[in-house]
């Protein structure tokens, strides 16, 4: 007799999603370049082995709770028919910034309620090739500028 089979845990799904999604954020740099710009984010979108579904990005705030700087909503129950990634309306004129932004929302036009606020920062630092501390630095200095409080307004 064999050794008895091991059960797969809620943690080994949980590392090997994160595994995925930083070797996904690592195809991206390879097929998109180190420099990811408002036009590279535009084909990135249409690239069906990087984004699973259809995005638009939208700026308005009304898909938006308090505080958020960016969210995914699905068009439809059917994923397939795509999702609007809203933007606030703030990073109109940071086009350069908008990247970074929807990079962290496209764990969850992927992968759903399974993709956790560690996967978003796991890919985005792997497509940006920074380290996840920087890019977590990044997305809160961004984050902080929606909020007046944040600069002593």
């Amino acid at each position: 007799m064999g050794a008895p089979e091991r059960k797969l845990t809620v943690e080994d799904a949980r590392q090997s999603l994160s595994a995925h999604v930083e070797e996904k954020g690592y195809q991206l740099r390879e097929k998109y370049g180190a420099h990811i710009g408002w036009s590279e984010l535009r084909r990135i979108l249409d690239d069906r082995s990087l984004v699973r579904y259809q995005c638009e990005i939208v700026f308005d705030s009304s898909g938006l709770l308090d505080g958020e700087f960016a969210h995914p909503a699905p068009n439809s129950d059917r994923p397939e028919d795509g999702f609007k990634i809203y933007v606030h309306p703030y990073f109109m004129t940071q086009l350069e910034n908008v990247p970074q932004l929807v990079l962290y929302q496209l764990v969850l036009v992927n992968y759903g309620e399974f993709a956790s606020p560690d996967d978003a920062e796991i890919f985005g630092a792997a497509a940006l090739g920074l380290t996840r501390e920087e890019y977590y630095q990044g997305i809160c200095e961004l984050a902080d500028e929606l909020d007046p409080c944040a600069h002593g307004m």
